[in-house]
């Protein structure tokens, strides 16, 4: 499936080159496992702590850095995707999915406190990030949490990044 992945980032990330194929790769998978057959277009920030947190500030009224962001640009029901023809745009022919920021100062962070590489931290928010754009949420200890989780961990060990820690999120 041809999907448009965009991805950009603030001067200070380093090793973009590496993280752009392999986010766009890892973002496949997510929407190979959800079923999303049709073309989609998601936009990737990559960014730091003090911009993150600038974007939660406005964007949520949360003035503290977080890992990852999510902008869904529809509300689709979690692990039953259905696109509409009037969802795509009329120009590409592609469904815009919405839009994530990854801070890389918090996955560095949490890769280190979990004990594993930040390269399968990325992967972890990508996924989390994608799963949010599809209609999933985690905000309270419900159902709809633990099957969020459990959709990371499949996706995750599709790719070959299985948690080697207690899931801490």
């Amino acid at each position: 499936m041809k999907h448009k992945i965009l991805i950009s980032r603030d001067r200070g990330v380093k090793a973009f080159a590496f993280y752009r194929g392999f986010l766009r790769k890892t973002i496949k998978a997510a929407l190979k496992a959800e079923t999303v057959f049709c073309p989609c277009e998601v936009n990737i920030l990559l960014t730091g702590e003090i911009e993150i947190r600038k974007i939660n500030r406005t964007m949520r009224g949360q003035d503290k850095p977080t890992d990852v962001l999510s902008f869904p640009a529809f509300d689709f029901i979690p692990g039953a995707f259905a696109a509409k023809p009037d969802m795509t745009d009329c120009f590409t022919g592609m469904l815009p999915l919405g839009d994530m920021v990854i801070s890389m100062d918090c996955a560095r962070a949490q890769a280190h406190a979990y004990g594993h590489s930040l390269k399968r931290e990325i992967a972890y928010l990508a996924v989390h990030s994608v799963l949010h754009l599809l209609g999933y949420d985690h905000m309270d200890e419900s159902a709809q949490k633990r099957i969020m989780r459990q959709r990371e961990e499949n996706i995750l060990n599709r790719i070959g990044h299985q948690r080697k820690e207690a899931p801490g999120k």
